[in-house]
C-alpha cells in the first residue's frame, strides 16, 4: 500500500458518494491529494479549486456546497493547515451543511514525538463532526473506502441525524510521489433516511409560526404550513420564508412591541434555526407556550422549553381574527418605519438593504452577518423572492466573501452579497483568485459605515461606554475597500445610494465590489427595537 494510491483511493469513493466540488489549499504533506485532485480534474471526474489561504478554502467549499445542493470537500496538509478549517467546520456543524474534511497527516507513529508540522488532527475538530476517522496508507484498501463512504453519509444526514461536517484524517508516510497511480473503481454505499412521520397539531391554541435560517424546502414548508394553518409567520430574511402575504415584515419588531399579541400566543412552531433578534429568543424562552420544533438532529431550543420534535407537521386553519389581527399590526408598524426612514437625512443601512433585496429580485442574495442581515429584516417582504442565504449557524463573519464565492461556482448563477466593511475586510483574502482556476459572477455591495455599527445597538452602544466605544468595539480600519478590492485586481468602485438601482440591474457576470458609503452615527437614535406601540 502507498500513500499515492490510498488518496486516490479515498477520493475516488468520495466523488462516488456525489462530490463533485474540490477544494485545495496545497501543501507538502498532502502532495499525493495535489496530484490525484488535479488528474482527476483533467480527466473531468470532479472540478478542482486551488485556493492559498486554508481558512478561506474551507468556507469556499462551504460555499459550494450551499450552492449546489450536493456535499463539498475541503482538502488540505498537515499543522496549521489543518486547524485553520475550524471556523469553516463549527459553522458547517451549526448551519447543517454537509462539508467533508480531508487533511493529510503525518503516519500515526510519528504523532506525539515532535515530528515537523505533527499536531494530533484526529481530535482537531472536537464535537463539530458528524464523522471522524483515522485514515492510514498503511492499511487495507477496503479500510480507506469504507471510511469515506461513511464520511459522506454521515455528512448528507442519510444515517438519520442532521447533515454536518465529516472529517477524514488521512496518515501518509513517505514516498509522497510515485508512479501515476489508475483511478480506480468503487462502489458507492447508499444508506435511505428515514421516513417522516406527519404529526397532526391539536386545534385550539392561538399558534405563531416562525421560521429562521433554513433551506428553501424547509423554508417552503414553513410557508405552507402558516398558509393551511393560518397563521402569522416571523421568517428571517435568510429562512427562504419571508416572501407571500404568509410573512411579516416587521414580526420580531411586534414582539417586542406592547400590542399585547405577543402575550396572547399561546403555541410557537419553529422552523429552521432562529437566531437574529432577542424578541423571537425571549419568546421561545417563554414557559407558558407550548414550543413546536421541526426537524432532525439537534434542533433549536434556547430556553430548554420544547416539548414536542416532529418531522413534519399539520394544523387546521384557525379562526380568521388571529390573523387578522397580527396583519393589522404588522401595516400599521410597516408604515411608521418606513415613515421613520424617510425623516432620514443621510444615506442608511436599512435603506440600502431594502435597495439591494428590491434589485436582486428573483436572484440569489447572500447577507453578512451583524448588521447587514438585521438591516434586510427591516425591508419590505416581496410578493415572491429569490434563494437567500448566509452564514447563520454561528452568525459570524467569518469567510463570508469565500461563502459567496462558493454558493456563486456551486449554484453556476450569478450572486449578491450585501455585508458591511469590517466583514468584507476580514475577509478579503478570498478575492485571491489565482489565474486559471473557476471564478464567480458575483457582486460584493459593501455598506461602508466605517466600522462596526450593530454595536451601536447593543448595550455598550450608549454614553455610558462613549470613550471606549470607537476604539474597542466600532472598531473603524481606516482602510478603502475599493483600493483593497483593486489590490486583488478586482473590478471595484464607489456608487451612492441611489445608483444602487441601476447598478444591480443587471445581473452580475464576473467578481466585482460596490461601495456604497452609509452613516452609523444616527443608528442608535432611530433602531426600531425601541419603537411603541403609540402610532398602532
Amino acid at each position: 500500500m502507498s500513500s499515492p494510491g490510498c488518496a486516490t483511493t479515498v477520493l475516488a469513493q468520495l466523488v462516488a458518494q456525489g462530490v463533485g466540488e474540490f477544494v485545495l489549499a496545497p501543501g507538502s504533506r498532502s502532495a499525493p491529494l495535489a496530484l490525484a485532485l488535479h488528474a482527476a480534474d483533467a480527466a473531468g471526474r470532479l472540478r478542482l479549486h486551488v485556493r492559498v489561504d486554508e481558512r478561506s478554502a474551507a468556507f469556499l467549499a462551504l460555499g459550494l456546497a450551499r450552492g449546489s445542493g450536493r456535499p463539498a470537500a475541503i482538502v488540505t496538509t498537515s499543522g496549521t493547515a489543518a486547524g485553520n478549517l475550524l471556523p469553516a467546520v463549527m459553522e458547517a456543524s451549526h448551519s447543517g451543511v454537509p462539508l467533508v474534511v480531508v487533511t493529510a497527516d503525518r503516519p500515526s507513529e510519528l504523532v506525539g514525538f515532535g515530528a515537523n508540522q505533527t499536531t494530533d488532527q484526529q481530535r482537531l475538530f472536537g464535537g463539530f463532526t458528524r464523522y471522524r476517522a483515522q485514515v492510514d496508507a498503511t492499511a487495507s484498501a477496503p479500510s480507506w473506502t469504507a471510511a469515506a463512504a461513511r464520511a459522506v453519509l454521515a455528512a448528507t444526514g442519510a444515517t438519520g441525524a442532521a447533515p454536518g461536517p465529516a472529517h477524514l484524517n488521512l496518515g501518509l508516510p513517505e514516498p509522497l510521489v510515485g508512479a501515476a497511480v489508475p483511478w480506480p473503481e468503487v462502489r458507492a454505499v447508499r444508506q435511505q433516511p428515514p421516513e417522516a412521520v406527519v404529526e397532526q397539531l391539536e386545534p385550539g391554541p392561538r399558534t405563531l409560526v416562525v421560521c429562521g435560517d433554513a433551506t428553501p424546502a424547509v423554508g417552503a414548508a414553513a410557508r405552507r404550513f402558516a398558509a393551511a394553518a393560518a397563521a402569522p409567520l416571523v421568517a428571517e430574511p435568510t429562512s427562504n420564508a419571508r416572501s407571500g402575504a404568509e410573512a411579516l415584515r416587521c414580526g420580531r419588531l411586534l414582539l417586542g412591541t406592547d400590542t399585547g399579541l405577543a402575550a396572547r400566543i399561546e403555541r410557537v412552531v419553529v422552523f429552521g434555526h432562529p437566531t437574529l433578534s432577542r424578541p423571537v429568543s425571549a419568546m421561545l424562552a417563554r414557559d407558558d407556550l407550548d414550543l413546536v420544533v421541526v426537524g432532525a438532529g439537534e434542533w433549536p431550543d434556547p430556553g430548554r422549553r420544547a416539548v414536542r420534535l416532529v418531522r413534519a407537521v399539520t394544523l387546521a386553519a384557525q379562526p380568521p381574527e388571529w390573523l387578522g389581527a397580527w396583519r393589522r399590526a404588522d401595516a400599521a408598524l410597516a408604515a411608521r418605519l418606513d415613515r421613520a426612514l424617510a425623516t432620514l437625512d443621510h444615506p442608511s443601512g436599512p435603506a440600502l438593504a431594502a435597495a439591494v433585496a428590491a434589485a436582486v429580485g428573483a436572484g440569489t442574495l447572500v447577507l453578512g452577518n451583524s448588521q447587514a442581515v438585521r438591516d434586510a429584516d427591516l425591508a419590505p417582504v416581496p410578493a415572491t423572492s429569490g434563494l437567500r442565504l448566509g452564514n447563520r449557524g454561528l452568525a459570524g463573519i467569518d469567510g463570508t466573501l469565500a461563502t459567496a464565492a462558493g454558493i456563486a461556482l456551486g449554484l453556476g448563477q450569478p450572486v449578491t452579497l450585501l455585508c458591511g466593511d469590517l466583514t468584507f475586510l476580514h475577509d478579503s483574502g478570498a478575492l485571491a483568485i489565482g489565474p486559471g482556476e473557476p471564478r464567480p459572477a458575483l457582486r460584493v455591495v459593501v455598506a461602508d459605515d466605517g466600522g462596526g455599527s450593530i454595536f451601536a445597538t447593543l448595550e455598550y452602544g450608549g454614553s455610558d461606554y462613549a470613550d471606549a466605544f470607537e476604539r474597542v468595539f466600532a472598531t473603524p480600519s481606516g482602510i478603502d475597500p475599493v483600493a483593497l478590492a483593486a489590490g486583488y485586481g478586482v473590478d471595484s468602485r464607489r456608487i451612492a445610494l441611489a445608483e444602487v438601482p441601476a447598478a444591480l440591474a443587471a445581473a452580475p457576470d464576473r467578481l466585482e465590489v460596490l461601495v456604497v458609503g452609509i452613516d452609523r452615527s444616527q443608528r442608535r437614535n432611530f433602531e426600531p427595537y425601541v419603537l411603541t406601540d403609540s402610532e398602532l
